[in-house]
């Protein structure tokens, strides 16, 4: 039997028979509210850090004359009061500002998207430490992972292929997957060595070799690193991680192969980054630091060759 064509007259709906054309406006419009600070919590483990630092400094100073000009994005909780998702340096400038409130944009959310959506709207950022790509890809991970468990084919086309979530993390994002899997892999990294990942002082790679290490053995390697004043290379933390696949990886061996000089490591200058830290242009990414610090050093040693010149005259 053949199949009766649908008909349709394109007749209103009950919402648009039952409300006003403003109405309906209004309803398109973002709902942008002053919602008090005191009822705004921040995301929970939030990833990336709000450092009170000149930048913060000078946005204190454009809200203390503008007020807040791009609205943060809030959800509400279960229990009434709202998440923050997107403005965590814009509400701590509004209370260094001295304000009650903050400008902001509700969304409906739930927990899962709302963890998207918070990644997504701080990857946007000029500078990110890789501690902050590394929690909050995990994160973003984690929550794509319990979505897509819902899901019966999570390309959305079942004539393609099933993607892992990495796969699909990475399409959306500009890092690999296998840069992305890298990333999470520092989370499993103990504090102080994830704060030498960020400070430059370790690689991406070889920090992802130490982070399979057991905790105990990742203490000593700190404590070896300040003693021997040496970090791994990429070479030095396959074989720690070797040694400690095979169950002999002990704190002798680790102080012992710290205590080994690298190539590259000969004649070595040492500069402490909370020295010259401050000296560093704003935003300067940490691999450019050293390029820096030689043109630096040029340009002084020209003025002293030209005082010196002068002084012979």
């Amino acid at each position: 039997m053949a199949k009766k064509n649908e008909l349709d007259f394109h007749l209103p709906s009950a919402d648009d028979l039952f409300s006003t054309q403003e109405e309906r406006e209004d309803a398109k419009l973002k709902r942008i509210y002053e919602i008090s600070l005191d009822e705004i919590d921040p995301f929970p483990k939030h990833p990336f850090k709000v450092k009170e630092d000149e930048d913060m400094k000078t946005l204190v100073d454009s809200i203390k004359e503008f007020r807040v000009l791009t609205p943060a994005t809030v959800r509400r909780k279960e229990d009434g009061r709202y998440e923050l998702l997107s403005g965590h340096r814009r509400k701590r400038a509004c209370e260094l500002a001295g304000l009650d409130t903050l400008r902001c944009e509700v969304v409906e959310l739930d927990k899962d998207a709302a963890t998207i959506f918070m990644v997504d709207s701080n990857l946007q950022r000029t500078t990110i430490l890789p501690s902050e790509k590394a929690f909050s890809y995990k994160m973003r991970y984690d929550a794509m992972k319990r979505q897509a468990g819902a899901r019966t084919d999570l390309t959305g086309d079942p004539l393609e292929p099933r993607l892992k979530t990495s796969q699909l993390l990475a399409l959306e994002t500009s890092e690999s997957a296998s840069q992305i899997k890298r990333y999470i892999r520092l989370t499993y990294l103990i504090p102080q060595l994830l704060e030498m990942v960020d400070e430059g002082k370790i690689a991406l790679r070889p920090a992802v070799e130490i982070s399979y290490l057991p905790r105990d053995m990742q203490e000593s390697l700190v404590a070896a690193i300040h003693y021997e004043d040496s970090t791994p290379s990429h070479a030095q933390a396959r074989e720690l991680r070797a040694l400690s696949d095979k169950g002999i990886l002990t704190q002798d061996l680790i102080y012992h192969m710290m205590g080994e000089e690298k190539p590259n490591q000969k004649d070595r200058f040492i500069l402490k980054a909370d020295r010259v830290k401050e000296l560093f242009p704003k935003n300067l990414p940490i691999s450019q630091r050293e390029d820096y610090v030689v043109k630096a050093m040029e340009h002084y040693a020209k003025y002293r060759a030209r005082r010196e010149r002068e002084r012979e005259r």
